[in-house]
């Protein structure tokens, strides 16, 4: 239920700030999904819905300066003496283990943070820290103080959240 209200909220945010801008053509995208990946050379199928071509459509439309809010999982949280050698020790062992979330270090006096991912749901952050909480056991969620770009969002949101099996299908046609 409240998954679905969230999903709600968020079309009537994309409706109310839509402006007349051309759509984002997703055929990068798509020609990336299509490319096989590494030596298994898996592939993905992309077939929209109307309902998804349309909320494509729609989210390509909007303002580049348009934001959201957002979770992430806090990996590093210090001000010790050793805190900026300790965040970079601890930013570089995270890149290292799963290079495909998103991770930034952030120095706001006198603490030096380490945050990974970005989330649109609670959920997907809970996700997420149960992947890396074994690795970095003092992680926890927390909101992303300041609002993100869906720009940024749409670039990193969610990942390492879902990890999908190699497959070896073939891309299918889109319809617009």
């Amino acid at each position: 239920m409240n998954s679905c209200f969230r999903l709600i909220s968020i079309y009537c945010l994309l409706t109310a700030i839509s402006v007349t801008a051309p759509a984002q053509d997703n055929s990068l995208l798509l020609n990336k999904l299509a490319a096989p990946d590494g030596p298994g050379g898996s592939r993905v199928t992309v077939t929209e819905s109307g309902e998804s071509a349309s909320i494509l459509r729609m989210a390509g439309s909007t303002r580049r300066n348009s934001t959201i809010s957002a979770y992430r999982v806090r990996i590093f949280f210090d001000n010790s003496q050793n805190a900026r050698s300790n965040a970079y020790a601890t930013l570089n062992r995270f890149r290292e283990i799963y290079p495909e979330i998103p991770v930034d270090l952030k120095y706001d006096v006198p603490y030096f943070r380490v945050t990974a991912g970005y989330c649109l749901t609670k959920e997907e952050a809970i996700i997420l820290w149960g992947r890396i909480k074994d690795t970095f056991p003092k992680a926890f969620l927390i909101p992303e103080p300041e609002n993100i770009s869906l720009e940024t969002f749409l670039r990193y949101g969610t990942a390492g959240v879902d990890e999908p099996e190699p497959t070896d299908v073939q891309v299918g046609e889109t319809a617009l």
